[in-house]
């Protein structure tokens, strides 16, 4: 990487440098499987038998064979047997037979069709009558629907979820591989930053950038390593960059990156480590540092509170989740109708903060969360997407479609 670039770059070009020069961490867990959700899959699962292991019912009924279906209702049947979850049924079914049924229960290898409860009667105990005939083999999960032995049905990249637990319990799997977690060192530079509980002097101001930097990594599942506030001091800089950097595999600071900005921390970047010093064309968020020190990656986000969040959802996360050895790192974006006009101006990718809804009619819209300065907090609490208005846009109409990317969606 060069050592500086002092262009205006895009969104996309820096996300995909840094996507490129990014690299899973090593080292591998095995982990129970109540323990795996939200991490990284870090090997290939593969089915070591047929789910359903076995044809089983869809509904409450009876079964019987699809060779006594002539095309004509009713059907009349004699009932030999019952087939219950977890208790089949032993015998034969001949033709002119049925067995009663239930969900889940085991279909007999001689019978291949189910009908449902509803549509049967039961002149007596051991005769049923079918009033509306299913086509054949209605009914049935076959053995191996779902999955079949030596298939792969997780893969290694993959964040597990709710159901992927459900997806390895099916299998009887009680541990699975995951990636490590990412140790992650965040601390904030400044004179004039307090943390809460200290009084405010003179132009003091409570650092809130740490905290949301610790929310966004906490949603993350990450180790994280909270260094606090750190002085104005050449030396205190460089300790604290050289301690994250030997605990740490990525380093996050706010503030102090700016292209031409005097103070130690671009000076001690400079010395310890291989820093690019970037301008993007986004707002807000225009300055970025990004390199290594060690075997640390770092990143060094703008001041300005909400440019903290914005540049943290478009580079940071990108990259940790790379590292973390997932395989979809980019934020999630969709489309949404404008409700209100918004102003924007050609130049930069706005990020706005806003407000999506859905319509009774299922439709989509977004509007503006308010203030858009990069320094006002209020807007991006209430929003939950940023609308994404491209460098080369301006104002936006009523109605117009707009690329939108929902906060959910980028924890994902």
């Amino acid at each position: 990487m060069s050592q500086k670039d002092n262009l205006f770059l895009t969104v996309s070009e820096v996300q995909q440098r840094i996507i490129n020069h990014t690299k899973a961490v090593e080292g591998i867990e095995q982990v129970d499987l109540r323990q795996a959700l939200n991490r990284i899959l870090a090997k290939d699962v593969t089915a070591t038998f047929n789910t359903p292991p076995c044809d089983n019912s869809a509904m409450d009924g009876y079964a019987f064979l699809s060779q006594d279906i002539t095309g004509s209702d009713p059907l009349t049947l004699r009932i030999v047997g019952h087939s219950f979850a977890g208790h089949p049924y032993q015998g034969k079914v001949a033709s002119g037979e049925a067995i009663r049924i239930m969900t889940g229960a085991q279909v007999p290898v001689d019978v291949d069709t189910v009908v449902m409860q509803e549509h049967t009667e039961t002149p007596d105990e051991h005769t049923v009558k079918i009033t509306t005939v299913p086509k054949a083999f209605a009914n049935v999960r076959k053995e191996g629907d779902d999955l079949t032995t030596g298939h792969t049905f997780l893969t290694q990249g993959k964040k597990i979820s709710p159901t992927d637990l459900a997806f390895l319990a099916t299998q009887g799997i009680a541990e699975v591989h995951v990636t490590r977690k990412l140790r992650v060192a965040f601390f904030s530079t400044g004179d004039e930053l307090r943390s809460i509980g200290e009084t405010l002097g003179e132009g003091d101001i409570y650092d809130s950038n740490r905290y949301s930097l610790y929310g966004l990594l906490k949603n993350m599942d990450v180790e994280l390593i909270d260094m606090g506030v750190i002085p104005d001091d050449r030396d205190a800089i460089e300790t604290a960059f050289i301690n994250a950097s030997n605990m740490a595999d990525a380093v996050i600071t706010s503030g102090g990156v700016s292209v031409g900005e005097a103070d130690f921390v671009k000076e001690t970047l400079e010395k310890i480590g291989q820093i690019n010093f970037w301008k993007i064309a986004m707002k807000p968020g225009k300055p970025l540092a990004y390199g290594t020190m060690g075997k640390s990656v770092f990143f060094g986000l703008p001041g300005n509170p909400v440019a903290v969040i914005a540049t943290f959802y478009q580079f940071v996360q990108p990259a940790l989740k790379r590292m973390k050895g997932q395989t979809s790192v980019l934020p999630l974006m969709i489309q949404a109708k404008t409700s209100e006009f918004i102003k924007k101006r050609a130049g930069r990718t706005d990020f706005q903060r806003g407000i999506l809804e859905q319509s009774e009619t299922g439709e989509l819209t977004v509007r503006n969360a308010g203030m858009q300065a990069s320094h006002v907090l209020t807007a991006m609490s209430q929003a939950n997407c940023f609308m994404v208005i491209p460098a080369d846009s301006g104002c936006i109409e009523v109605g117009q479609m707009v690329d939108v990317q929902p906060f959910e969606g980028l924890t994902d």
